[in-house]
């Protein structure tokens, strides 16, 4: 199961373009519709868990998926697949000073991918809002959390659309129809975790500055143990965790190199690891950087999987649920249009590629792979035309 775990997520890590909305597209798409691992409303709110925690938002999604499926080896299968080919990528565009993606079919390809990320989180959307939209209440959430996030897409705007949300289901008068979120995660590994959060935190403070390995490792476990939201949040956190140590143009190139390549954008961690090391040691540091920019996110995934599981079961609990599925579907509809749409249309021909494609996902029911399949198609044919 381990393996099947670590399969999955492998195939999805070489083709998640799009940032943390479309990863979530895609999470959505292959656990919850075709495979059914968990149901709508167990990934709504690791969904909401990860908007409300420190971390990478997609990965911890991904991971706590692993974790409900095959145990804490589960979740490690699942962060090694999805994560490792940007890993692989990033290492190899830092050590070969340059970027596959000026190649111009490559660049057309993942010009081409941008856009199945927006098929797949548009369905996404579209099937949550099905199932959590179902009152006026619940409607005029999910358009304000749409409005604020359009409005002011910054760093915390996730954490305070998601913790309104759930105040404002506390007042909600409908009974909660929600199913009772589960975890196997137990106390002792929870309590564990977050002890081990906590003492990696606090030495972390305490070594930066040295100049050494360690040190740098210290400046990313605490970014990643900073920043909300995920994806594009983590650059400023970056920027000023190594300032004075890593130009700002190396930062820069990361954040572009991650943005091409499939995966999470807090690989960017991989490329500027390989790019501080000595000679010779590129992968070890890119390797290192990795594991200690999403440690962080992922022990605090196991800590609130188990202590939401613990409470959800209260009805003013369920009623925020309810208020909080409804706001993540706004959210998902505003990073949507900023900025999947906003950076990956560039033309009317891709809008028209993108709506077909769309028509027919839904009617029917496409798996990922024919989807990735007429993307990589459209790559060749928008070569050929005058754009």
């Amino acid at each position: 199961m381990v393996l099947d775990v670590f399969w999955r997520f492998l195939l999805l890590g070489f083709t998640s373009f799009g940032g943390p909305a479309a990863h979530l597209g895609y999470f959505r798409k292959e656990f919850v519709e075709r495979l059914r691992w968990c149901d709508e409303s167990q990934y709504s709110q690791w969904v909401a868990l990860s908007q409300i925690m420190p971390g990478p938002g997609s990965s911890q999604v991904g991971f706590a998926i692993g974790v409900y499926r095959a145990g804490i080896l589960g979740g490690i299968a699942a962060f090694v697949g999805f994560t490792s080919p940007s890993v692989v990528m990033m290492i190899a565009i830092a050590s070969l000073e340059s970027s596959f993606a000026t190649l111009p079919y490559i660049s057309s390809l993942i010009d081409a991918l941008k856009l199945l990320a927006i098929v797949v989180v548009l369905d996404a959307i579209f099937g949550m809002a099905r199932g959590f939209l179902a009152s006026v209440n619940t409607w005029l959430i999910a358009v304000c959390a749409f409005v604020f996030i359009l409005l002011w897409p910054y760093g915390y705007s996730g954490l305070i659309v998601v913790l309104f949300a759930g105040i404002a289901g506390t007042f909600l008068t409908v009974i909660p129809a929600v199913s009772v979120f589960h975890s196997t995660v137990g106390k002792r590994l929870a309590l564990a975790s977050l002890a081990l959060f906590v003492l990696l935190f606090s030495f972390a403070f305490a070594v930066t500055g040295s100049g050494s390995l360690i040190s740098y490792l210290a400046n990313l476990y605490q970014a990643g143990a900073l920043v909300f939201g995920g994806g594009h949040v983590v650059l400023p956190l970056i920027t000023e965790s190594l300032s004075g140590i890593q130009s700002t143009e190396d930062i820069l190139v990361g954040y572009a190199a991650a943005q091409a390549v499939p995966g999470p954008m807090f690989t960017i961690a991989s490329y500027l690891g390989s790019t501080a090391a000595p000679l010779g040691d590129a992968v070890l540091w890119g390797a290192l950087s990795t594991l200690a920019i999403f440690l962080p996110g992922l022990l605090l995934m196991l800590v609130g999987s188990h202590y939401w599981a613990h409470w959800s079961h209260l009805k003013v609990l369920q009623k925020s649920i309810i208020a909080i599925n409804a706001s993540v579907v706004g959210l998902l509809f505003a990073t949507l249009i900023n900025p999947i749409v906003l950076t990956s249309v560039s033309n009317i021909y891709d809008a028209i590629v993108v709506a077909v494609v769309f028509i027919l996902s839904r009617r029917l029911k496409l798996p990922i792979w024919q989807l990735i399949l007429l993307f990589t198609v459209w790559a060749a044919v928008r070569m050929t035309l005058p754009i």
